[in-house]
């Protein structure tokens, strides 16, 4: 097995100082951490190149948390993929369900987003989930596989892309899915993957990312199909990130 990615997402939270901070408490305390755990964390645009530099050397990686599907141009407001390369990132997240709703993002829309990261070097950490109206009406799996079909580009399985499964109705509300819950779903992903991109679709890791806390990360990351897990509120205390990180397995 290999090892699981511990990813924290950041969201629209930190200042300088108080970014710079957890940056560093994370570097401090990374000895904590075993080697069964890949680490990445996105914090807003703004603080990227603070964290890729206190973090250099580093077991933790830097991501992004969107871009856009042009390299440049006349976007106001936006993010090229390869700006965050330039700033140090290799990864980013694409597809979250904030963006699917609050900014109205397509399947397709998703997908040329994850072209643009891939061929700028990104690795790309693609969200998929449905709301709790959609599971009360038994569309859960029709959502997630329709999403994976369209926000997921010919070769994904081929690159270094990350798929992260992500119940909507479980984000920043203190809900969490049960363990059969998640196994059914990732089991449901991996033969999505497998039906849409053949053996190469074994190699996709999936993560998990629904109020992930350091209470219940052992027993999420215990879960088959599990390859990590994508860390929301949980991921702006470093004490909460590393015991999370702490409970990968590989």
């Amino acid at each position: 097995m290999s090892r699981q990615l511990i990813a924290g997402n950041w969201k629209m939270n930190g200042l300088t100082a108080d970014a710079d901070g957890l940056a560093q408490a994370l570097r401090d305390g990374v000895g904590q951490v075993g080697d069964a755990a890949e680490l990445v964390v996105c914090p807003p645009f703004t603080q990227i190149a603070g964290a890729v530099r206190i973090l250099a050397g580093s077991r933790f990686a830097v991501g992004g948390q969107d871009c856009h599907m042009a390299a440049k141009g006349a976007h106001t407001g936006d993010i090229a993929a390869p700006m965050l390369r330039d700033l140090g990132a290799t990864h980013v997240i694409l597809g979250h369900s904030e963006r699917r709703q609050n900014h109205k993002e397509l399947d397709e829309t998703v997908r040329e987003k994850v072209v643009a990261a891939t061929e700028a070097g990104l690795v790309p950490i693609v969200c998929v989930g449905e709301t709790e109206d959609q599971r009360s009406a038994d569309g859960h799996e029709d959502t997630v596989g329709w999403q994976i079909k369209g926000s997921l580009p010919h070769g994904f399985a081929d690159g270094p892309g990350v798929v992260a499964y992500e119940p909507v109705w479980a984000i920043g509300t203190g809900r969490t899915a049960t363990g059969d819950d998640v196994a059914t779903m990732h089991a449901f992903i991996r033969a999505e993957l497998v039906r849409q991109f053949g053996d190469a679709g074994h190699g996709v890791r999936i993560l998990y990312g629904g109020s992930v806390n350091a209470g219940n990360a052992a027993a999420l990351l215990a879960v088959p199909e599990v390859g990590g897990a994508l860390v929301g509120g949980a991921s702006l205390a470093a004490a909460d990130f590393l015991a999370i990180a702490a409970a990968a397995r590989g």
